[in-house]
């Protein structure tokens, strides 16, 4: 067996037969760990690198396990046909998956040298050397930029976005993958024309992206914060309208000049 297919990491979850997250039918390896405390997680089982114990329908389930490169590929390999019929393959997902380099980068690369297609959904938030050293083995870079303030993106994930869009740029100039941004639409935080503007203006000056995507704001992870014991912050947000998307959906076309859709 060769030594990247031993590259130990942990996980809490696969999931087979996905639409979302890349092109085609994919499988989503999810990651455990991440840096940023975004307060409308809808994975926070995912920001701890620990093994968790969460209340699921009433009962406990231990989330987490640890598991190496290898065993991981044994499930992604067995959805090579569906792959091939729809141009998919195996993203990587979190958590922030560059929270684990070593075991991202040689996940990434077994599936490469077994001619599947990789995508990995992350924020971009580590050394530029960590980028680059899994950028060779990535198809698919869905990166998140939530807002262009430093300080509003601090109070509402905890940390600055100085770094994101530094590397944001890099990658961009790497010609190296496929770069796409996401942007989660969260009503009070960055759900006006002037904050997708903005981000949609700095995505125009990256020039090598191919698409955006709005990604609405739901709640469909706050089940979890009561089965972590946590409080959720956002159980007073009010998703967005569908007409606020279709707003912010021609604001970011506007001011990006690119492909840009709901959803993604």
């Amino acid at each position: 067996m060769e030594d990247y297919l031993k590259t130990k990491g942990r996980i809490f979850d696969i999931q087979r037969y996905s639409i979302h997250d890349g092109n085609g039918i994919r499988t989503i390896i999810f990651l455990k760990g991440c840096v940023l405390r975004c307060r409308w997680c809808c994975n926070p089982e995912s920001q701890e690198y620990r093994i968790q114990t969460m209340t699921v329908q009433g009962k406990p389930k231990v989330i987490g396990r640890d598991v190496t490169v290898g065993e991981v590929m044994e499930t992604v390999v067995k959805d090579r046909p569906y792959y091939r019929r729809t141009g998919g393959g195996m993203t990587l997902s979190g958590g922030e998956s560059l929270c684990q380099p070593e075991f991202a980068r040689d996940l990434l690369r077994a599936a490469k040298e077994s001619g599947i297609n990789t995508a990995m959904e992350s924020m971009g938030y580590a050394d530029y050397e960590v980028i680059r050293a899994i950028l060779p083995y990535l198809d698919q870079y869905l990166l998140d930029i939530k807002h262009m303030d430093p300080e509003k993106h601090r109070e509402f994930t905890g940390k600055r976005n100085d770094l994101m869009l530094e590397n944001a740029r890099k990658i961009a100039d790497s010609h190296m993958t496929e770069l796409s941004i996401r942007v989660p639409v969260i009503p009070g935080f960055n759900d006006t024309p002037q904050e997708i503007g903005a981000i949609a203006a700095y995505t125009k000056e990256l020039k090598n992206v191919c698409r955006m995507h709005l990604l609405p704001y739901h709640r469909l992870g706050q089940d979890k914060y009561e089965g972590l014991g946590r409080p959720y912050l956002m159980g007073d947000v009010e998703p967005p309208t569908n007409e606020k998307m279709q707003e912010l959906l021609h604001t970011a076309e506007k001011y990006s000049g690119i492909e840009c859709q709901i959803g993604g």
